[in-house]
């Protein structure tokens, strides 16, 4: 049995809360640690459960890493990588997908990477055929067993040229973190560019890779036989901001994020305002607030950057129940991100999930009976509920439901928030939650 959180609903949020380093970076640029020929620095830092994993993973390949007890940084030094058993790879990586990047970086170093089954959040089926179809692209072969999959490239990796059925984050940071050190040239087409994917980047140049960004979601990457390790400071994480924002509008609160920057949220800040939250940008953050008055219905797609996010969705549509009118949301990116909904009815919204294409972005789950479309009547009571957490995103919604909720509600499963919100309890008490932690 985990622990439960029970909230005493009604409580606006205001405060201040400070957003650490992405999550959709941290641990990649952690896995990028073993590319380089000398010990890396990594700040900013936050101390989420996938760094927990990650750093577990690097250390049972032999890579040294030690923690500044002040700052957070972690150095990471994998001079002395070696392989590891399967079943110490397995005990480490049941929670994460992680393991599935360390791929390129390990065939460089050792000729083979072993990648147990793999887990993570239930929001879609996030295939890893792209990954693997990638990496035999490189020149690897993959043996599939039933504890997992072996690769391997005795000839080492070659550059090759890829174009990528959809821009997908995971695929793209597959592509670089294996074409940096493979011999020739890789070009990439129809990549990723989130801010993230932008940063890996940044921390691969400073490690001596040769890596252009062309127009058109073309990436190109010139190999080279050595790096070195890298100092970075990650880029603080949007999707924390756009859900601490989300928050102070659902329970008509008021929260400063400090550390979000404007530049990455744009589009977020955008629909934000439509619907009739405000914000001001400051130079250290951003205030984010409910001003009042009726809260606005909206049409909404999801989709790659730069447009409206897939994690900015989930805790976005508790919002859209508090809004007068019908809203229409499509989700493009997962094909099953909606499943949190249904807690969202028992607390008293109204929420139609549909398999249709509710929208005109170009969308891959159209006649393939997903539920990707939602519709949602508001304003609506919310009441106190028992809720068990689904995934990460999905987590969070519930809970700025049940914040903003009259009663009493019981939550399950908070330990998936821990994936990717760094001291959530704290900070939801400095807010002035009423919120209570127990067995």
């Amino acid at each position: 049995m985990g622990k439960i959180l029970t909230i005493h609903g009604g409580v606006p949020l205001e405060g201040t809360v400070r957003v650490g380093g992405a999550k959709n970076l941290v641990p990649k640029a952690m896995v990028a640690a073993l590319l380089g020929g000398t010990p890396s620095v990594l700040r900013n830092v936050p101390e989420i459960k996938d760094v927990v994993v990650v750093r577990s993973l690097l250390e049972i390949h032999g890579v040294k890493v030690e923690q500044d007890p002040t700052t957070g940084d972690l150095t990471m030094d994998p001079t002395e990588v070696k392989t590891a058993s399967n079943q110490a790879i397995d005990a480490h990586a049941g929670d994460s997908r992680i393991p599935i990047l360390f791929c390129g970086p390990l065939i460089h170093s050792l000729g083979e990477a072993f990648i147990p089954d793999l887990g993570g959040c239930r929001i879609g089926d996030r295939p890893i055929d792209f990954h693997l179809e990638v990496l035999r692209e490189f020149g690897a072969v993959v043996d599939k067993a039933p504890d997992g999959i072996r690769i391997s490239a005795p000839n080492g990796l070659t550059g090759a040229k890829l174009s990528l059925q959809y821009p997908s984050v995971g695929t793209t940071e597959q592509v670089l973190l294996s074409a940096v050190r493979a011999k020739g040239v890789t070009e990439v087409s129809n990549a990723a560019i989130e801010p993230e994917i932008l940063d890996l980047i940044s921390l691969l140049q400073k490690m001596g890779a040769i890596i252009s960004v062309h127009r058109d979601r073309v990436i190109r990457i010139q190999g080279v036989d050595q790096l070195t390790g890298f100092d970075h400071t990650a880029l603080p994480d949007r999707n924390e901001a756009a859900s601490w924002a989300s928050a102070a509008l659902v329970t008509k609160g008021d929260i400063f994020v400090q550390d979000a920057q404007q530049r990455d949220l744009t589009a977020f800040l955008h629909v934000y305002r439509q619907i009739g939250g405000e914000f001001e940008v400051k130079s250290n953050g951003i205030r984010f607030y409910h001003p009042g008055g009726d809260l606005n219905p909206l049409i909404l797609e999801t989709d790659v950057h730069p447009g409206f996010m897939t994690d900015w969705q989930q805790p976005l549509v508790v919002a859209l129940t508090q809004a007068k009118g019908v809203s229409v949301i499509h989700e493009t990116v997962y094909e099953n991100r909606f499943g949190f909904t249904d807690a969202l009815v028992r607390m008293g919204s109204t929420v139609q999930v549909h398999t249709d294409c509710l929208g005109s972005t170009p969308c891959r789950f159209g006649q393939r009976n997903f539920k990707h479309s939602a519709v949602v009547v508001g304003p609506a009571k919310l009441t106190g509920a028992d809720i068990d957490v689904p995934d990460l995103r999905g987590g969070f919604s519930h809970l700025i439901a049940a914040l903003a909720a009259e009663g009493t509600s019981r939550v399950t499963g908070i330990e998936i928030i821990n994936r990717g919100y760094e001291h959530f309890m704290d900070k939801l008490q400095s807010l002035g939650a009423n919120v209570e932690l127990s067995n």
